[in-house]
């Protein structure tokens, strides 16, 4: 499950790519028009420059940008920023792996085998979709 940490990041950036090539969007528009906290923004979108995904101006004129086209940005990138992998275990994690506590044999383990299978399904369809790309609920 993404952390609402995550989803906010993914609605924050992708307010920004709606709004691409226009200058930077104050955050108390994010906040608004995303209906997420302020503060809990700020840090947000601080992460999300020191991953390199906005840039940022102080002052009346400020704001917030993407740092490169929304078509450069996917949503992998996003989800790995925030949670740090892709995984719903440990042990599945390509980056970050680490064994699983109070797990048998890795060799034995079944439920490994099937969530390293769902953790490349997950890799191969956010890596695929960026930000310029959106899909409708209704057609899913």
């Amino acid at each position: 499950m993404l952390s609402q940490r995550t989803r906010y990041a993914i609605r924050a950036l992708l307010h920004l790519a709606d709004h691409h090539g226009e200058g930077p969007i104050q955050l108390a528009e994010i906040a608004e028009r995303q209906n997420i906290p302020g503060k809990f923004l700020t840090v947000i979108l601080s992460e999300m420059k020191r991953a390199g995904f906005v840039e940022t101006m102080r002052g009346k004129e400020g704001g917030y940008w993407l740092s490169r086209p929304p078509t450069e940005i996917t949503y992998g990138d996003i989800v790995r920023a925030t949670r740090g992998s892709l995984a719903l275990v440990p042990c599945a994690a390509r980056l970050a792996y680490t064994p699983c506590d109070h797990c048998i044999d890795e060799a034995k383990c079944r439920l490994r085998g099937v969530m390293l299978s769902v953790r490349d399904e997950t890799a191969k369809i956010l890596d695929q979709l960026s930000l310029a790309e959106s899909i409708p609920a209704e057609s899913l």
